[in-house]
């Protein structure tokens, strides 16, 4: 509701502040309180009585220039008050103006003083008040942002959301929906492309084991495992109430090659022992030893990767948060091919192979094979040189960290989304309908440009929560492209520079859409107890960053708005010689820039606000203000110049205090991908400045979360390392065995180093988790190796003989295994176009590569490993 079309003399614009007041002042309801009367207390409350529309017409006004002076500053010292204390000071400028008003009519108004009506100086009329705009594709548009519940699907939301809206286009002849960000479809696209290789994967795994077993039976009663298990964990899944998404779908795609392993373990030997012509055993007793021989290493295998991940509980923050569900996939998966490989296999072998093997596959696995007997003297020749086995492996460890700087760190993997938000911050004061026409050209501009497939701006309301910026009719644009769009770096950033030739005022920025998820952004934060000591201190850490243009752009401080400042000192001599003070001067200019809220009626059951529709009046200069007028309680028109003096200076934008002490910020959006070396080289440059007392540098950013991620993920590792140690001396009965499979672990690093160098992937959360994975693979294979090695130690054998023997026995367990995981990691990093997010290729790559290096250094080191510490072996007492 607007006080407009004011029908008043000359001295419109200096009787309307009286009308303003009186308003203010008349619609107060202000308690005042507890009074002794009467012999009692008795609360005291003043009500103003306005509460309608016809109260608001027939509010009678005082129409001398002496009278709206009196009421005006009366008003303005309560309106002073109020801005003074907040919210807290409320009452009390109320019951101010209050006071003011009761002195007036007794004291210094005289009788019979000309009054009006309010409804006969102004209009009182309901307008449109917009408070913000919004277009979407060239047309004016109502935006909707809906939010689901934190337990809810986002899918089904969104698809429940899509219904709802074609059933409104039906009802509406002519609205039309646009639907602009929608989050389930690049879920479903990362749903379906991790489907797509889940099978792919399988279908790897598949071959090689036909390859190595060259039997049907065999092969089907292995690959039987992959969906039983996955179908196992998806019903645990389901009972805890954790969805099917990214992370879960993604351990599955990885579980794949692992879930395989036990059952081609348990029936590798029952096949094995069921073509050995020396095999004694038949039938079902056959199938249950060779069960059984096989059911600790399996057993303490899974139970060791299973372990890998708990100390995943402890990592906190977005990591610890989006990898649970991923381990959890991972353990319950892992725990049901256990299962199967000790109950199905066998079961099924015993099924098929009834009438046991072909006479043509008999004396198979009586002696080596071909290749078992090259790795027989491969091995015996690395037993009989230990010191230079050794040794090279140590040098292609060393050797393998110096792809380090090469290879680089980053968070989390990039994710191209062919969509962009672009902010718009005016100068401070700017109008609504100055920014509504800027948006309207750069709306026009936009939609020129090629590829677009959706626009969308808003400008105005409250301050957009994602747009920021200095001022509330800040503007947020959003742009969808096509998705052939080529080079989208180069579109976004030549979009955000045409944009600020088309609408040179005001700031234009690239939101960054990241959200810590694939994004890379820098921050540098300067703390100090004063803004003197810390603005030269971000000043030169933003020139190192802007020298910087190969790994940063876009560098920027949070004192890079600083504006021009005039500040209207009041001389307090000469105001109080005229009647007046500052919070009058104030009350003046303030109108120019703001609608206040005058107070509240109803109509018809609706609350309105009442505001004064003010003159659209600029100031062209700071003299414009100075020459501007105040009038004084005697009537008289006093320049502001004649009681105050202006003086110039500058003021940032914001300035923002953490824990009592100023921070300015130093922003930067980071165009390497190798984040770590990036802002460790930063971190040199920074190190050089003199800073002074009391002021303090600290990186943030992605920066930030690198470090505390990767100190967390490192901590993870070492826990897990532990906690594999530990469950194989439990296993084994004794230390050395457990400490030479661990050997088998650093070896990891060659390949995982290598195949990220070569695939062109960072170190990141990604290659990381790989390699939390790798710790409990690894150890499998070494564990089957070394527990067929003490057996046959016990059988009598020689340390020498059972590594042998051994090696040979399980060679063929140990490359299918390995080959089967690398076999269904392979879709993962084939560099599909739909992203797979943070399951991405970087972990199918660590864990491809290390496990080659491991697998292949495993056969050797470990049994060099081993039989050296056998000799510190204490012997056993015979009975």
């Amino acid at each position: 509701m607007c006080l407009r079309n004011w029908r008043t003399r000359k001295t419109d614009s200096e009787n309307r502040p009286a009308a303003v007041f009186i308003v203010q002042g008349s619609s107060v309801r202000v308690p005042l309180g507890l009074f002794n009367l009467e012999q009692s207390s008795k609360a005291v409350v003043v009500d103003g009585n306005i509460t309608t529309l016809d109260d608001l017409k027939k509010l009678t006004i005082p129409v001398t220039p002496g009278a709206g002076s009196a009421q005006g500053q009366s008003g303005t010292a309560g309106a002073t008050g109020q801005g003074a204390g907040g919210a807290g000071a409320a009452a009390g400028a109320g019951a101010g103006n209050a006071a003011a008003s009761v002195q007036g009519g007794q004291a210094g108004v005289p009788a019979g003083i000309p009054t009006v009506k309010l409804s006969d100086i102004a209009d009182i009329k309901v307008v449109g008040s917009a408070e913000s705009v919004s277009r979407t594709n060239g047309k004016a548009s109502i935006g909707l942002q809906i939010v689901k519940d934190n337990d809810a699907n986002t899918v089904d939301v969104v698809n429940a959301v899509k219904d709802k809206a074609k059933d409104l286009e039906g009802q509406f002849k002519g609205m039309e929906l646009t639907v602009l960000l929608d989050q389930g479809k690049p879920i479903e696209d990362s749903v379906s492309t991790m489907l797509d290789k889940a099978v792919f994967g399988a279908l790897f795994a598949v071959i090689i084991i036909l390859i190595f077993l060259r039997n049907i039976r065999s092969t089907i009663i292995s690959i039987l495992s992959i969906p039983l298990s996955l179908l196992i964990a998806l019903l645990i899944l389901w009972r805890l109430d954790i969805t099917l998404n990214m992370m879960t779908l993604g351990a599955m795609t990885v579980a794949i090659g692992r879930v395989v392993d036990d059952s081609i373990v348990v029936i590798e030997n029952i096949y094995r022992r069921l073509t050995s012509s020396g095999e004694k055993l038949r039938g079902r007793e056959l199938i249950r030893e060779a069960t059984r021989e096989m059911f600790v290493p399996i057993m303490s295998s899974t139970i060791v990767t299973i372990a890998v991940f708990l100390p995943l509980a402890f990592v906190t923050g977005m990591v610890g948060e989006l990898f649970m569900p991923f381990a959890l996939t991972m353990v319950f998966a892992l725990l049901a091919s256990l299962l199967v490989a000790i109950t199905l296999v066998p079961m099924l072998a015993h099924s098929l192979f009834k009438k046991g093997i072909k006479s043509s596959k008999q004396h198979d696995h009586d002696k080596p094979g071909r290749m078992a007997r090259g790795y027989q003297r491969i091995l015996n020749w690395a037993l009989s040189h230990k010191l230079i086995t050794f040794g090279s492996a140590v040098i292609l460890l060393v050797a393998s960290f110096f792809l380090t700087p090469l290879i680089g760190t980053s968070f989390l993997p990039d994710q191209e989304d062919k969509y962009i938000m672009v902010t718009y911050s005016p100068e401070p004061g700017a109008q609504l309908e100055t920014v509504e026409k800027r948006a309207l050209e750069a709306e026009k501009y936009i939609l020129s440009q090629p590829n677009i497939d959706k626009m969308q701006y808003s400008v105005g309301g409250s301050g957009n929560p994602l747009a920021g910026g200095s001022s509330s009719n800040s503007g947020l644009f959003y742009v969808e492209y096509n998705k052939d769009t080529k080079d989208f770096e180069n579109v976004k950033k030549n979009l955000v520079e045409g944009l600020k030739k088309q609408v040179s005022t005001g700031e234009w920025s690239l939101m960054d859409m990241s959200g810590g998820m694939g994004g890379s952004s820098l921050s540098v934060s300067v703390y100090g107890n004063s803004l003197d000591d810390i603005k030269p201190v971000s000043e030169q850490i933003l020139k190192l960053v802007q020298a910087d243009k190969d790994n940063f752009e876009k560098a920027k401080t949070s004192l890079t708005k600083a504006y021009d400042q005039y500040t209207i000192v009041a001389d307090q001599q000469k105001l109080s010689s005229m009647g007046l003070t500052a919070g009058q001067i104030a009350m003046k200019l303030s109108p120019v820039r703001e609608r206040p809220v005058l107070t509240e009626v109803t109509v018809d059951n609706k609350d309105y606000k009442v505001y004064i529709e003010t003159d659209n009046k600029e100031y062209k200069s700071i003299n414009d203000i100075a020459n501007e007028t105040v009038q004084s309680p005697l009537g008289m028109n006093v320049p502001i110049k004649d009681v105050a003096k202006v003086e110039k200076g500058t003021s940032p934008d914001t300035i923002t205090r953490n824990d009592g002490k100023m921070v300015v910020d130093v922003t930067a959006n980071i165009v390497t991908s190798n984040v770590g070396k990036a802002s460790s080289d930063l971190q040199k440059e920074i190190d050089k400045i003199d800073l002074p007392d009391g002021v303090e540098v600290k990186f943030g950013g992605t920066t930030q979360q690198i470090n505390d991620t990767f100190t967390q993920l490192g901590l993870a590792m070492a826990a897990a390392i532990a906690i594999v140690y530990f469950v194989l001396v439990v296993t084994f009965g004794g230390g050395l065995a457990p400490f030479a499979i661990l050997f088998s672990l650093p070896f990891t690093i060659i390949g995982g180093l290598v195949g990220l160098w070569i695939g062109g992937e960072t170190l990141n959360v990604s290659a990381l988790m790989g390699a939390l994975m790798l710790i409990g693979i690894v150890v499998t294979n070494a564990i089957v190796l070394i527990d067929r090695v003490i057996h046959k130690e016990r059988e009598g054998l020689s340390t020498r003989e059972a590594l042998l023997e051994a090696g040979a026995t399980r060679l063929r367990p140990i490359l299918m295994t390995a080959l089967a995981t690398i076999g269904a990691l392979l879709p993962l990093v084939s560099g599909l176009e739909n992203s797979a997010g943070i399951i991405s290729r970087g972990l199918g790559i660590t864990v491809i590569g290390g496990l080659v290096s491991s697998t292949l250094l495993t056969l050797v080191i470990v049994p060099v490993v081993y039989e050296f510490l056998m000799k510190f072996r204490k012997p056993k007492v015979e009975d």
